[in-house]
């Protein structure tokens, strides 16, 4: 009976939350430290521990190397834990010493009895606690890596669900989960969670040990085993490949990511967009990992039915990533710790919106941009990227953005006011980035580029002046785009500045001005319609938030092929896009003498505002279908609405002399075009005005005019003018206009073999369409009329090409349409030269159908009959 009065009175099961800890390699650390050192770090331990038990409610069991507390909540112990894994680390780098704690957080009943006095006395614990959640707490302790925190099936979905008690903290915790596993001495798989803080939490699979290992399903042992023999056979082969960390995300180079809304836990709002902008103007500087942008971005959002603003957390970026096919999602924070700034970020897989990786770096407001760059770094690693292309494709962030944190915040406001298509709020901010910070290189660039997208050319070649005394400020690739368009504004060599944009579009495939900007600059200034195909297909890309423009280009390059059907695809994707019917859908239409539908688009854009190239095309319809009349109309009002631009009027000027050259009386010709010559010569005045080739082509226009009209004294001027205006230019429209002066000047000289020769160096695909035109009258004054019907038929056809043109602003487009009608009326006159009589028939039946017997000016009307009569 005494012996039952001092037995401990065992109480009965309570389900209690259980939390076991391990300071990591404590006996080392003693021994590193000395005894007298690791007494005061031991005593701040146990200070620590106290505190934290009182915080959270805990009550401690069993204190060692490791703790043992009981909780009556499991909210309460992951409390424990999260603040004893930060508090230790940030102990530990007080002391320049690597502290780090494992643990293992469970929930199961319990049975708990107390100790004698006596006991206690002699060194017992007051309290003793015993169950099989015991064993399991410490199996998930003892699996658990340094840093750690692991839960069990049980406490996870508890400690989640109530993790909003933990305020904003709570809301950025990182939950993955690390799949079934079995523990020794315990029948059934368990599943394993862990949770922690960005920048802390490992968030890496458990190593297997004797005493528990991942559960692996039967039907991926043998991939599993495979894989490893691979390894074993390849040690021999590769030992990087052996050491390196594989990832967790099957990334590939030149994969994309989205980077979700920066989550800034400091307190200091000016950190909002400069930080998330530094990020990606680092991350950016990859050529093996793609930024979504945020125009692409806000697109999806848009799909997905979303506000523009709406947050980019977790679980939004994650649906964003999976609808545009991103292999993964980039979670950037900035937190305070200890009177530092953090700085860290997770990579998320989107499928489960697991981090798979995290880094973090802690440093001060000061110092951001250095932690931002380390932190990139390390992610980018993590991906896959070697450090050799890490080190040659970054350039540190304070040197390529800018130290000031208010001139940072201006500058991203201004991409974002950029991206919603705001250029005058995006120029004031640009701006206002470099009263903060004049040495901003890209916020010169960006000026550039959004006085480009104005169409105020001018206005952007001061600021890439700018900017190219700042080329050290620029990341390889913003370098790489300011080239392209110093080369592209500048007057120059056409060869290069398309080089500078195929070199751009090659090192960066996924940075869509590169192959846009390349097929586009290609079909303006060199012809080149096949070639284009590929830029603009590669523009097209669905991650392109511009890619409806890609489409409009691809779908105007198919109607110079004359592939009409793939234009009106394109055209139709590029306007469900967003993109609105422009001159050169209106002319693919005209080019299938499609008018009813072309009048249609060109009244709808009449209603929102004509620009230059519209008036043009308008004009150049009206010459197609034979109305001469409204032809002079249209050329008046274009005059008008131009009264108030020099450059209109020049410009428009020159369409009138380039459609009425084979329709006026040849003495008001010959005195407008000397006028005109000597005008444009006067033009021709600064080096670097994005106008001064346009001057020089309508110098060589003029020659061509004038001997295409059989005019004399007014080429030879021409082209010795043209030749010192354009002396070290490489431009292949100048190039074939001067060619042009020369073969029609010899052609009148009764010299066509000299003519054809000087023709024939311009063939090659790439031709302005009037090569043919003249080729074909060479060829019909040399007296080889098959091969003159040829180069007539080959004009009547090719009309998407006459409509396409681009020449210098389109000036050609309705001299080059009218060809397309009069080499019928020419193929017709040659076939009856030939006693063709059927054909030539046939010519002149096209020819009427396209322009009405009873409408032609009179020298087309007296030729008309002379083919009649030879009939």
């Amino acid at each position: 009976m005494n012996e039952m009065t001092h037995r401990p009175s065992i109480e009965a099961p309570q389900l209690r939350t259980l939390l076991l800890t391990d300071l990591c390699d404590s006996t080392s650390l003693v021994e590193r430290i000395g005894d007298v050192e690791a007494a005061t770090l031991f005593r701040d331990h146990d200070r620590l521990v106290l505190d934290l038990q009182q915080r959270w409610r805990g009550r401690l069991i069993d204190r060692s190397d490791g703790l043992l507390l009981l909780f009556e909540r499991p909210i309460d112990g992951l409390g424990f834990a999260l603040d004893y894994v930060r508090e230790l680390r940030e102990m530990g780098d007080a002391r320049r010493l690597e502290l780090r704690a494992r643990a293992g957080l469970h929930v199961g009943e319990v049975l708990t009895w107390r100790n004698s006095d006596e006991a206690v006395s002699v060194g017992a614990k007051p309290l003793e606690v015993e169950g099989l959640a015991k064993p399991m707490a410490a199996r998930l302790m003892a699996v658990a890596r340094p840093g750690q925190i692991l839960l069990s099936a049980v406490a996870e979905p508890l400690a989640h669900r109530a993790a909003r008690e933990l305020g904003e903290r709570g809301q950025h915790l990182l939950w993955k989960s690390h799949g079934r596993w079995r523990f020794k001495g315990v029948p059934d798989g368990q599943q394993i969670y862990e949770v922690g803080e960005p920048g802390i939490a490992p968030l890496r699979t458990p190593p297997n040990t004797p005493k528990a290992w991942r559960d692996i399903p039967l039907w991926r042992r043998p991939a599993a085993l495979a894989a490893e023999a691979a390894i074993i056979a390849g040690v021999g082969v590769g030992v990087w490949f052996a050491t390196r960390p594989a990832p967790a995300i099957a990334f590939n180079q030149r994969d994309w990511v989205v980077v979700a809304d920066l989550r800034n836990l400091t307190g200091q709002a000016v950190l909002d967009d400069s930080l998330e902008q530094a990020f990606r103007i680092s991350l950016e500087q990859s050529r093996y990992v793609n930024v979504l942008s945020d125009l692409k971005v806000s697109d999806t959002l848009a799909l997905m039915q979303r506000p523009e603003s709406t947050r980019l957390d977790r679980a939004t970026a994650s649906e964003i990533a999976l609808r545009d096919g991103a292999r993964a999602v980039v979670l950037p924070t900035v937190a305070s710790f200890g009177g530092n700034v953090r700085f860290s970020a997770e990579i998320i897989d989107p499928h489960t919106q697991a981090t798979v990786y995290s880094a973090s770096t802690d440093g001060s407001t000061q110092s951001m941009l250095d932690s931002i760059d380390e932190v990139t770094s390390q992610l980018r690693g993590k991906l896959g990227e070697t450090l050799a292309a890490i080190d040659r494709d970054s350039v540190p962030l304070p040197q390529v953005s800018s130290k000031n944190i208010d001139a940072l915040r201006a500058y991203a406001l201004g991409v974002k006011a950029y991206g919603n298509g705001d250029y005058r709020d995006a120029l004031g901010f640009y701006e206002r980035a470099l009263e903060l910070d004049p040495e901003f290189a890209i916020a010169h660039l960006a000026l550039a580029r959004t006085y480009v997208g104005m169409d105020e050319t001018k206005a952007a070649i001061p600021h890439l002046q700018a900017a190219e005394k700042l080329r050290a400020h620029l990341v390889p690739r913003d370098a790489l785009y300011l080239d392209a368009w110093s080369a592209s504004l500048a007057d120059g060599d056409v060869t290069n500045l398309l080089e500078k944009w195929k070199q751009l579009g090659t090192l960066y495939p996924d940075y869509f001005a590169g192959p846009y900007n390349h097929a586009w600059f290609g079909t303006v200034l060199a012809n080149r319609y096949r070639e284009g195909i590929t830029g603009a297909t590669a523009a097209a890309s669905e991650r392109n938030p511009l890619r409806s423009t890609a489409y409009y280009l691809r779908a105007t390059l198919h109607t110079a092929l004359e592939d009409y059907d793939s234009a009106a695809k394109d055209f139709a994707k590029a306007n469900t896009l967003g993109k609105a019917p422009g001159s050169a859908q209106v002319a693919s239409l005209a080019a299938q003498r499609r008018f009813d539908r072309a009048d249609s688009l060109m009244k709808a854009k009449s209603e929102a505002g004509l620009y230059e190239a519209d008036r043009i095309v308008a004009i150049t319809m009206a010459t197609d279908r034979g109305r001469w009349s409204d032809a002079a109309a249209l050329q008046r009002q274009a005059r008008q609405a131009g009264a108030d631009d020099a450059f209109s009027q020049r410009l428009y000027r020159a369409v009138e002399l380039s459609q009425l050259g084979w329709n006026v009386k040849v003495p008001a010709l010959q005195s407008s075009l000397r006028t005109y010559l000597d005008g444009e010569a006067r033009n021709v005045s600064q080096t670097n005005d994005p106008e001064r080739t346009h001057a020089i082509f309508g110098v060589l226009l003029a020659g061509y005019l004038a001997e295409r009209a059989g005019m004399s004294g007014i080429a030879p001027d021409a082209l010795a003018n043209a030749r010192k205006l354009a002396a070290g230019l490489h431009h292949p429209v100048l190039d074939d206009m001067a060619l042009l002066v020369q073969a029609e000047t010899a052609r009148r000289q009764g010299k066509p073999e000299d003519a054809l020769r000087v023709l024939d160096q311009a063939i090659d695909g790439r031709e302005l369409f009037q090569i043919h035109v003249a080729r074909m009258e060479a060829l019909a004054d040399a007296g080889k009329l098959d091969e003159a019907v040829k180069e007539a038929q080959w004009i009547a056809s090719h009309r998407g090409r006459a409509y396409v043109e681009n020449n210098s602003y389109q000036v050609l487009q309705s001299l080059n349409v009218a060809d397309t009608n009069l080499s019928l009326l020419r193929a017709a006159e040659l076939q009856a030269a030939l006693k063709r009589n059927d054909a030539a028939k046939q010519s002149l039946q096209r020819f009427d159908a396209a322009w009405a017997p009873d409408a032609l000016p009179g020298p087309l009307a007296q030729r008309r009959r002379a083919v009649v009569a030879a009939l």
